[in-house]
């Protein structure tokens, strides 16, 4: 069974950091490019960053919100993707998923289910 469960999440100061995880299972993550989403309350999910598959050099792009202060890397070996997340603003406080896709570009196709996501929430 195809399954990504976010983890990591958690209440931090603004002008903290966390490191979220995106561990994989039914399937090698280092196929797909993973994309990590987010959705604050009353808004649509978007896409914040990405890493392409080892057959894309493992390029990485990111939303100019998060461009500078959000990290997304894999490790093969673990079957994990992780989105290191520093200098956060109240405006990241958010329920963050996770998910395997054809690419990186916006008409990519999702190729896995959504999980329960990772609720970050950032206040003083």
């Amino acid at each position: 069974q195809v399954q990504l469960v976010e983890s990591g999440g958690g209440l931090v100061q603004p002008g903290g950091s966390l490191r979220l995880s995106c561990a994989a299972s039914g399937f090698t993550l280092d196929y797909y490019s993973i994309i990590w989403f987010r959705q604050a309350p009353g808004k649509e999910r978007e896409g914040i960053a990405c890493i392409s598959s080892s057959d894309g050099e493992g390029s990485t792009y990111y939303a100019d919100s998060v461009k500078g202060r959000f990290t997304i890397s894999r490790d093969n070996a673990k079957n994990t993707v992780y989105l290191q997340m520093n200098s956060l603003k109240p405006e990241d406080t958010a329920v963050y998923y996770c998910a395997a896709a054809s690419g990186c570009a916006a008409a990519s196709r999702r190729v896995s289910p959504w999980g329960q996501g990772t609720q970050v929430t950032v206040s003083s």
